[in-house]
């Protein structure tokens, strides 16, 4: 099918949004396929991780950790609890709601761990440890900073002021 002459793609070969996601896409595959026989998906795990290190932890407060819409994580929420892997508690009296892995989401978990190190090891003796220190420092950085700029792009023009001694993506390191 011929392109378009009208649409102008120029530039698109470089979406930080596809090349991240399509990583994203082939590292969960992978775990995926490592936590297959453990009955977790590398979602789960995840999200169980960060519960089992916060508990009891506020579903907003792991949605922040996560850095996922609190909507989308409650559906997975969800299915954890109809799982038996986590409780999630009533309503506090400051209207928040807590997480924690119940006995059978410990067991899982601790069966999943295993596969998951082999997984883990198997990404970092590919890539190589330094370049993986690198590459996570990298990662972090750049979530922080997206989230920052989400959370200064989600106020009003008012209220924004840019952070001081900030380093952007395309500031030179010290």
């Amino acid at each position: 099918m011929p392109s378009d002459p009208e649409l102008d793609l120029n530039g698109t070969g470089h979406c930080a949004s596809f090349h991240l996601r399509r990583t994203a896409r082939a590292v969960t595959r992978a775990y995926d396929a490592a936590l297959l026989e453990t009955g977790i998906r590398s979602t789960q795990f995840t999200i169980l991780v960060g519960i089992a290190k916060n508990q009891p932890v506020p579903i907003g407060a792991l949605a922040d950790v996560l850095i996922i819409d609190p909507t989308t994580l409650t559906r997975s929420l969800h299915r954890l609890q109809k799982e038996g892997l986590i409780t999630i508690s009533n309503r506090s009296t400051m209207r928040q709601r807590f997480l924690a892995i119940t006995d059978k989401g410990a067991r899982a978990l601790a069966r999943s761990l295993p596969a998951w190190r082999k997984a883990h090891e198997q990404l970092v003796s590919t890539i190589g440890l330094e370049q993986w220190n690198d590459l996570r420092s990298e990662l972090e950085e750049l979530a922080r900073t997206v989230a920052a700029f989400d959370e200064l792009s989600s106020m009003s023009p008012d209220k924004v002021s840019p952070p001081a001694n900030r380093q952007t993506p395309a500031s030179p390191r010290t």
